[in-house]
């Protein structure tokens, strides 16, 4: 499975060097701490108003157009892009990589991952050494687990069958425009096709096509998402 099947990076995020293409998606998460250290943080800007209960520790760029909010923790490296919202609460704890007009929601954690533009993650979500594509969107609660029970590697699912990643810690990869709904688990190495959807409440592992949806909690089924 290559890269380009499930996103593409966007203009705004000036990694395109990292970020292949004809790479597996899961080659994407293993990218982003190369990508952060190869970044000139020296000569980033920051907002000129930051409130008193925000912390930044580390290398951080923050876009002027980041609006912060009252209290958060943003622990370096990390890039975060134009027009993003960030909302009390939020703990971002490294190799963390945001587009523009994003959202970090309130009480979220973030760490090693990369969230493309226009991607909403607005109520207490977990999001850890994870992708998620242009307009992703996870429902309040949604969690991307990324360590499997048994602390072993993670092996994903795909078309042509379980490939091995060579990561013990891997989240989901969540194509453009994919939405998971509220206090849904993503199991590790989930990969979501573009558009697809994960109805809410959701314990969802393997491979999701795109333009399919997951529902049955008891007992998931894929089914066609209407456009």
């Amino acid at each position: 499975m290559k890269a380009s099947e499930l996103f593409k990076l966007p203009e705004s995020l000036p990694f395109r060097n990292f970020f292949s293409p004809d790479a597996s998606p899961w080659e994407w998460v293993s990218a982003i701490q190369s990508a952060l250290e190869d970044f000139d943080f020296a000569s980033a800007l920051r907002p000129k108003l930051v409130p008193p209960n925000v912390f930044i520790g580390g290398p951080v760029y923050l876009h002027p157009g980041v609006k912060l909010p009252p209290f958060c923790v943003i622990e370096g490296p990390a890039y975060i892009g134009a027009e993003t919202k960030i909302r009390p609460g939020a703990y971002l704890r490294g190799n963390v990589i945001v587009g523009r007009n994003c959202v970090l929601g309130n009480s979220s954690e973030y760490k090693n991952c990369l969230l493309m533009d226009d991607v909403e993650t607005a109520h207490f979500n977990y999001v850890g050494d994870s992708i998620l594509g242009n307009g992703a969107h996870l429902g309040a609660g949604a969690v991307l687990a990324n360590l499997r029970l048994q602390r072993d590697e993670v092996r994903v699912a795909t078309a042509d069958g379980k490939i091995p990643t060579g990561r013990k810690k891997l989240g989901a990869m969540l194509g453009e425009g994919a939405e998971v709904g509220c206090n849904a688990v993503l199991q590790p190495g989930t990969i979501l096709g573009k558009r697809s959807l994960v109805y809410p409440a959701m314990a969802f592992g393997g491979f999701l096509p795109e333009h399919c949806i997951a529902r049955n909690i008891c007992e998931p089924e894929i089914i066609p998402r209407p456009d």
